[in-house]
């Protein structure tokens, strides 16, 4: 029998396309979950990583050109501990059943700016966003 302590967690994260806020925010995720945490995205109308995406997390160090947009189907929702969904304007995907909601509504930055020193700049301030609140995060969760 596993004691509280040793289960693993695993945290989910939701946006729509699952091209930028939530792939970003699993990349950051990834990089500084606390051992035993699991972390997934996923989005409610899949498209393809978005590049700004990419070259954002690339300037921290962190790689994520191997991650693909999933749909809900494609993660373990019902196993998740926590969803954190990132939508703002648009309607974020709803996740049934016991499991601790958080809402984080920050501006899809692919939305961002006709010129795309705009639109990196907006992938940039999500992202230090996202980095931001989950540093609080796992400072409540550490386990």
């Amino acid at each position: 029998m596993t004691s509280a302590a040793q289960r693993a967690h695993s945290l989910v994260l939701l946006c729509v396309a699952n091209s930028a806020r939530s792939q970003m925010a699993e990349g950051l995720a990834r990089a500084s979950a606390p051992v035993g945490w699991s972390v997934f995205s996923a989005g409610s109308q899949p498209a393809i990583v978005h590049p700004l995406a990419i070259v954002v997390m690339e300037e921290i160090g962190i790689d994520i050109t191997g991650h693909r947009s999933k749909g809900l189907d494609d993660v373990p929702l019902g196993e998740a501990d926590f969803v954190i969904t990132l939508c703002a304007d648009e309607v974020c995907p709803v996740v049934p059943g016991s499991v601790h909601r958080l809402h984080w509504p920050l501006p899809d930055p692919a939305s961002e700016g006709e010129m795309i020193r705009d639109q990196i700049e907006a992938f940039r301030k999500v992202r230090d966003e996202i980095k931001r609140r989950l540093t609080a995060f796992w400072a409540e969760h550490p386990e």
